[in-house]
């Protein structure tokens, strides 16, 4: 089998996400109500009708977001006769999507995968005190090089790489005057941009501790499946099966690197030539073609993807 799945993390959501699939197939309104019922409120209505201040929310983000995926999936099993553990020969997430793709392979419940990422997205952003932190994107340095001026930059404070997100963008997070000094030093270094992000808190670094251990007693209280098709962890850039491996990276995930640029590199040199990006977004599907030459993206969110992603898995199947 040479395709993957990959599911989106934050920065892919967008007010009105999954209402079309929603309204044309009962399969999507079902996830959308089960994610509902787990949470104990309607956050479709969030999700369709905004307004946008909350979808942004990171309690809400994250949840919303798996909502999203796992409905545009289950439209792609009842529509396009599309079966993971035949279809795919891997699943991997970016950040968050990591559990959009173990709610995808049947490692996780999608009710326990929403209270999940409602307690992650909470703690997340509880972490740290507003201001403390930043996140700043590095453009056109290589990881090295970038790893290299994060770690210049910290001179004793917290400035470490969040996202290795290929194609020579890297993400790095921490104390907001580290990252800024991050910034100075990556232009220096011949970074084509380096700026400041638009967001809530500094993820994927030590900072983020508190939610790494809110992520450990909450994942303890939960059943872990073995999933039916390899997931490539964010933190291994490789296949993990054992679910209480599963949980350990997922703690680990919370303060560590997201290792996408690898992950994708990973699944390419294991014989995938498609990557299907299942949600909302097309983020995923631009990175895997400046990461891995020939392979095929194809983002699939809405009515109108089910046969571009039945086409697609059909030419895997060669």
């Amino acid at each position: 089998m040479t395709a993957a799945f990959t599911f989106p993390g934050q920065g892919s959501q967008a007010v009105g996400m999954g209402k079309a699939l929603a309204e044309a197939f009962p399969a999507a309104r079902a996830v959308f109500d089960e994610v509902d019922a787990a949470l104990g409120e309607k956050l479709s209505t969030v999700i369709w009708d905004g307004p946008a201040e909350a979808l942004q929310l990171t309690e809400n983000t994250q949840p919303a977001l798996m909502a999203m995926s796992l409905a545009t999936l289950r439209v792609l099993e009842t529509e396009a006769g599309i079966d993971l553990a035949r279809d795919a020969a891997f699943v991997a997430g970016h950040s968050l999507g990591e559990y959009s793709a173990l709610a995808a392979a049947g490692s996780l419940s999608i009710a326990d995968t929403a209270r999940l990422l409602r307690i992650r997205g909470t703690a997340m952003q509880k972490a740290t005190p507003v201001g403390v932190g930043a996140m700043a994107a590095l453009l056109g340095l290589d990881y090295e090089t970038a790893v290299a001026a994060a770690n210049e930059a910290a001179q004793g404070q917290v400035c470490q790489a969040a996202n290795d997100n290929g194609g020579g963008q890297v993400v790095v997070s921490g104390d907001k005057a580290a990252v800024e000094r991050a910034v100075e030093i990556a232009k220096a270094r011949g970074a084509k941009r380096a700026m400041l992000l638009q967001v809530s808190a500094p993820f994927h670094c030590r900072l983020m501790q508190p939610a790494a251990d809110a992520m450990a007693e909450a994942l303890a209280k939960v059943t872990v499946n073995k999933p039916v098709v390899p997931v490539v962890a964010n933190i291994l850039a490789g296949p993990v099966t054992d679910p209480d491996q599963i949980r350990k990276l997922l703690v680990e995930q919370v303060t560590g690197t997201v290792r996408w640029r690898e992950s994708v590199a990973y699944m390419a040199a294991h014989g995938v030539t498609h990557f299907l990006e299942i949600g909302s977004g097309k983020v995923l599907t631009g990175l895997v073609k400046r990461i891995a030459d020939g392979a095929v993206g194809v983002a699939v969110g809405g009515p109108g993807d089910i046969a571009a992603a039945k086409d697609a898995i059909a030419a895997a199947r060669g």
